[in-house]
């Protein structure tokens, strides 16, 4: 006999030992199918459950990329509620001046110098700031447009007079200031 048809004390095996032998044999492959099966079957659900999670995930993005870009919408449909609201009283102060009747010429100068510093206060709430140089300061041309150069005792390249104000607004010109600067000597 070989020494796989024998037991570990080295007696032959009896022909029932033989056939529980090959009993266990022949149930060891089913066992590896059955191992195999349940973890192929174990993978497909955690396969399902990340493919699901991957579904949420992806419709949660997409979610709140839909509501940022409605929030964006939003933003930029009522940007100039705020500044708008700050004009109204200037627009009111505008049409109760033109609805007096025999005004002089006073009360019309009044008027405006009010209804002026509300425009100015308006602007100014809402971060548009002027830019005006004194004269003598050194001309920019990221703030000052030169329209005309002219002769002058001062440094080249300085601001001589201010022809017309310049605005920025959150460090963003608006406008530039028009400026008459010196001509180098």
């Amino acid at each position: 006999m070989s020494e796989a048809t024998q037991n570990p004390n080295n007696n032959p095996l009896s022909n029932e030992e033989l056939a529980a032998e090959a009993v266990n044999l022949s149930s060891a492959p089913s066992d590896l199918l059955g191992d195999a099966q349940a973890e192929l079957a174990n993978l497909k659900a955690q396969n399902a459950d990340l493919a699901d999670q991957f579904l949420r995930a992806q419709a949660d993005v997409q979610n709140a990329r839909r509501r940022a870009d409605d929030e964006i919408a939003k933003a930029r449909k009522f940007a100039v509620e705020g500044f708008a609201d700050s004009l109204l009283p200037v627009l009111d102060s505008l049409e109760a001046g033109l609805a007096i009747p025999n005004v002089t010429i006073e009360q019309i100068r009044e008027g405006s110098e009010a209804t002026l510093r509300q425009l100015k206060s308006a602007l100014e709430r809402n971060k548009v700031l002027e830019i005006a140089p004194p004269a003598g300061t050194k001309f920019d041309p990221h703030h000052h447009q030169a329209i005309s150069v002219v002769p002058a005792e001062q440094e080249a390249n300085t601001v001589v007079s201010v022809l017309q104000k310049g605005y920025s607004i959150a460090d963003r010109v608006l406008r530039p200031a028009l400026v008459t600067v010196t001509a180098p000597k």
